[in-house]
């Protein structure tokens, strides 16, 4: 195992918000930064999100479930309005939609790939 903790610190400031593309399917309005990639999946998943105002993720299955913690602004997720502070559990194969009428950026963590639906 390797003991360097520089090795496992990710710099938000200094990485570029990259537009949220999956599957090539491009969800306009919505940005990503990777904090945790897993080789093994070939996928992300630690990212910080960031929703720009009217800004929508689609209705969606979460196979593993997922945590989310809104770290600035407001989103609707499911019925649910989340605000600044507030924390989210799913449990697995919990399906909902996301949007954010004023934009809002959400710390979001995701042990299996989503499925649109």
């Amino acid at each position: 195992m390797n003991t360097n903790i520089h090795d496992y610190i990710v710099k938000t400031e200094q990485k570029e918000w990259q537009p949220l593309i999956e599957k090539g399917i491009h969800y306009e309005g919505i940005f990503v930064k990777s904090l945790k990639f897993d080789p093994e999946e070939n996928r992300s998943t630690t990212i910080l999100l960031k929703f720009e105002p009217g800004a929508s993720y689609p209705y969606h299955n979460h196979p593993a479930g997922e945590e989310l913690f809104i770290l600035e602004g407001s989103a609707h997720i499911a019925d649910a309005h989340l605000e600044k502070g507030d924390y989210l559990y799913t449990p697995p194969t919990f399906k909902h939609s996301v949007t954010s009428e004023n934009g809002c950026t959400i710390l979001f963590i995701v042990p299996e790939e989503v499925e649109i639906l």
